[in-house]
């Protein structure tokens, strides 16, 4: 065999140029490759045949009274005005002295639908519904004070900063929808609530799973039409612009990448979806089913249809809030149970009832989970004589479509409605139902956080098994 001389260093790096050239181009390409991730929004595969594909939670904020709405307590309105006798032991208020009067319903209860469950009179409407409906009459919560039994609700924890059940839902299954928010919420325009927007948050998951805040009346969103004499080809030079200018700011970002897709998405929603947000289209039965243009209803039936129109669109998960700003104005009847309920159910009834009429004979209602229910219940005992506590050990939320049983009722408080005592079910466990009917499994569905593996359902929640 015979060996060539050797290169001089000249004419090694001229034979090897090609090769140099070539690691360059392949580290290029691989660089290429890193700045452009798949997009977190995407649709996911979930863990198993789901039987609901999109959320709508009707969040009662301030704490619906569980004794005036959906759990008659035939026995309290025989002691009312006497104590509360020992053998159904303590509970813990935040107002609510001790050797407090039992408080009585004043409301009517009557058997509704083919199963016959109870409905209180505040609610006519929604009892046409009931056979839809099934009422878990034995929810219980860690906490008594709005804030953190709002953030217990949304998140599963009872302090800020770890995702809604919201952000977690998209987290896992991704957006069906690229021209609209993934995850929305409607907040009463009455003003906020006590734990305020972090209790709606993505948390410590990525900014891209954050919720998109939408206004109410007759324009939702603010400046969604094109500005007069600017064409969508313009806007879209904008958007491009903009997306270049922040991907050289820093294309790794978390929080930039988080708000180049906001750019994205508001173009998106400027060019397809107005017509999505004006109701003026819609028939004239359709928005008196929900009660659109008429006082009590009119604001919360907007609210309603238009959750319907979103999760029709492909949106994931809509929180539609009845209650805001300052105490009375939410469900939190402290001075007077009578005047508030009235007037918040007043409010939302029909809405309600619209919504789950509509889901069902548009083919929705299937494949669309809707949950009714505030952070905890009202007292059995009287604040003040005619008002009622918050109470967080037995209160009543009920689920309809996504796969849910309807005409029935699971678990059962006390006979004074003070204590969860038959099949009780934590908040969490109404957070593991909803997603297992979404195909999601609460074990796998994770976050690396602080050297763990977060979840919703903190260690554990379980299946109610007698409504799926």
């Amino acid at each position: 065999m015979v060996f060539s001389s050797a290169f001089s260093r000249r004419e090694f790096f001229t034979e090897a140029f090609g090769g140099f050239g070539a690691l360059a181009l392949t580290s290029l390409f691989a660089e290429g490759a890193r700045s452009a991730p798949e997009d977190p929004l995407a649709p996911k595969k979930p863990h198993f045949a789901p039987k609901a594909k999109s959320v709508i939670f009707l969040f009662m904020a301030g704490g619906p009274s569980h004794i005036d709405t959906f759990d008659p307590k035939p026995l309290l309105n025989k002691l009312h005005g006497q104590e509360r006798p020992a053998e159904f032991g303590e509970a813990k208020y935040q107002f609510v002295q001790k050797g407090a009067k039992l408080l009585g319903s004043a409301r009517k209860f009557a058997k509704h639908g083919k199963s016959g469950i109870e409905v209180s009179d505040l609610f006519p409407h929604t009892a046409k519904c009931i056979d839809d409906i099934a009422v878990v009459r034995s929810c219980h919560c860690d906490k008594v004070v709005h804030s953190a039994a709002q953030y217990e609700l949304f998140s599963g924890r009872v302090v800020p900063g770890f995702p809604s059940m919201a952000s977690w839902v998209v987290y896992g299954l991704g957006s069906e929808s690229r021209s609209l928010p993934s995850y929305v919420v409607m907040p009463d325009p009455h003003g906020a609530l006590e734990a305020g927007q972090p209790m709606y948050s993505n948390g410590f998951l990525p900014a891209v799973y954050q919720p998109t805040m939408l206004g109410s009346g007759p324009r939702p969103i603010r400046n969604l039409e094109l500005p007069p004499g600017v064409t969508p080809e313009e806007r879209q030079k904008t958007v491009k612009l903009i997306r270049a200018l922040n991907e050289v700011n820093d294309a790794e970002d978390d929080e930039f990448a988080a708000r180049i897709r906001s750019y994205d998405l508001a173009f998106k929603m400027q060019t397809e979806a107005p017509e999505l947000f004006d109701l003026t289209k819609e028939k004239k039965e359709t928005l008196d089913l929900y009660g659109v243009g008429t006082k009590p209803t009119d604001d919360y039936g907007r609210r309603c249809l238009l959750a319907r129109r979103l999760v029709e669109k492909g949106v994931r998960f809509v929180v539609v809030v009845s209650g805001g700003g300052p105490g009375n104005l939410q469900w939190d009847a402290h001075k007077d149970i009578e005047e508030n309920h009235k007037r918040m159910a007043g409010q939302t009834d029909k809405p309600v009832a619209g919504l789950l009429t509509d889901l069902k004979r548009c083919g929705l209602l299937d494949s669309t989970l809707v949950v009714w229910g505030g952070e905890f219940g009202r007292s059995p005992e009287a604040q003040d004589g005619v008002g009622r506590d918050h109470h967080n050990l037995g209160f009543t939320m009920w689920l309809a479509g996504g796969g849910i049983k309807g005409g029935q009722a699971v678990g059962a408080t006390d006979a004074i409605g003070l204590r969860a005592v038959e099949e009780p079910y934590h908040v969490r466990d109404v957070h593991t139902t909803m997603l297992h009917q979404l195909g999601l499994d609460q074990e796998q569905l994770t976050f690396p956080h602080l050297g763990r593996r977060e979840r919703l359902t903190l260690v554990e929640g379980k299946v109610i098994k007698g409504i799926v």
